[in-house]
């Protein structure tokens, strides 16, 4: 069956059917990513986006749930050059084709796409459209462009987040608040053996694995959604906070940002005070700092929180293959990127520091803060699948909240 892609610039790539059949307009990228590809179609950082596979052959190791990173699909449309529908792992669970036509995922194979890839480079990131059966009948592409230019990805925090009803995969499904998901402890955790510290995290399309990293290091996990208030978390009193990964523009989301520069406040109040502000106080509260991690998403909004600026990139870094220059010790990461937007590297005020940056661009991908204990990230530490190369940044944020409680004693 025939199936089309339309850019906002006239181009038209002609290719076969996959997936769902219909229309579906996105803003169309590309991952250069080798593997991980159910990853990518599970991550909800590609809301409202078109994906192009660069990798030739995609789905030859088929489809497996667990390691899916949420329920469910979040792009708008998939692009490959080659798909496979036989695929051979030992844990594969269903090809790739089927798992699109179950999430009504429209898609489009057999196209160039090394020459779209080239005209992303090269044009920028663009607005695109899949149209595939019954609708290519009688394709009519000029007729279609004021349409896809229109396209906007707005709210994208928002819908994203788990509709009432539904189970989020980061929540158990025993969890008793519709704002804030009870705690999950770690695998093989029991009443005798607690987790040893409890992390609050912020869930804007959080990547599970965010959250598998952390249960393998023994924390308590409690998933609070994009528009929980600072009160609310500093009365649950963490340990420290998780700011998570998630699709659209960081500036978008006003409130969002400043409930974190509360948090940010709170913590520049009682470092200020240290150490009295560590025990109890007069009416029997305790207050204690709570140290900050950020992951993409999270690295920008946080950024904006502490005063920087954030701008949207020509077309974005996605892929594994992302190398990222430690500033302190000049030692080059391999990296997982997913983002259309970085943090403005002249914007940054006196108290936070570049900590990475991109070696291919110069951009910012780390920055730690020097006024309160908070770092954050671009890059995904907890890459699956990706290289590992900075995984040990959760160790980093654990090491962190205990140097905080010692601190206080």
């Amino acid at each position: 069956m025939k199936a089309f892609l339309i850019l906002a610039d006239g181009t038209v790539f002609e290719g076969k059917s996959i997936g769902a059949t219909g229309m579906t307009i996105g803003e169309t990228v590309f991952t250069t990513g080798m593997t991980g590809y159910i990853e990518t179609l599970t991550d909800p950082s590609y809301y409202g986006q078109i994906v192009t596979q660069t990798f030739p052959l995609i789905g030859n190791y088929g489809v497996m749930p667990p390691d899916f990173e949420s329920a469910k699909s979040w792009v708008r449309g998939y692009v490959v050059r080659e798909l496979c529908d036989q695929p051979s792992n030992f844990r594969c669970e269903g090809d790739l084709n089927s798992f699109l036509k179950e999430q009504g995922i429209i898609g489009i194979c057999g196209i160039d796409s090394r020459a779209l890839t080239k005209r992303l480079r090269e044009a920028g990131v663009m607005n695109g459209m899949i149209v595939s059966g019954k609708s290519a009948e009688n394709f009519r592409p000029e007729k279609l462009l004021e349409k896809i230019r229109n396209y906007k990805i707005t709210d994208a925090v928002k819908l994203v987040q788990t509709k009432e009803g539904e189970v989020s995969p980061c929540a158990p499904a025993s969890s008793a608040s519709p704002a804030v998901a009870s705690a999950t402890l770690s695998a093989g955790a029991s009443p005798r053996n607690a987790p040893a510290h409890h992390i609050v995290l912020f869930d804007f399309g959080a990547k599970l694995n965010i959250q598998r990293e952390l249960e393998k290091r023994g924390c308590k996990i409690t998933v609070v959604p994009y528009n929980t208030t600072a009160e609310e978390v500093i009365k649950m009193s963490p340990d420290g906070i998780m700011l998570s990964n998630g699709p659209g523009d960081p500036a978008e989301n006003v409130g969002v940002i400043e409930e974190i520069r509360k948090l940010c406040e709170y913590n520049k109040q009682v470092v200020s005070i240290r150490p009295s502000a560590y025990s109890t106080t007069a009416d029997g509260s305790t207050t204690k700092v709570i140290p900050i991690f950020g992951i993409c998403l999270g690295h920008q909004m946080l950024a904006l929180a502490r005063g920087a600026k954030t701008c949207k990139l020509k077309y974005g870094h996605r892929g594994g293959n992302h190398p990222c220059k430690d500033t302190e010790t000049g030692r080059v990461y391999i990296t997982s990127q997913n983002h259309g937007y970085a943090v403005e590297n002249t914007s940054l005020p006196p108290y936070a520091k570049m900590s990475f940056f991109n070696v291919n661009d110069g951009t910012v991908e780390g920055i730690n803060y020097t006024d309160i204990p908070a770092f954050s990230v671009q890059f995904h530490p907890e890459a699956c699948g990706g290289p590992h190369d900075t995984n040990f940044l959760f160790d980093r944020f654990l090491k962190m909240i205990i140097d905080s409680e010692t601190s206080s004693e």
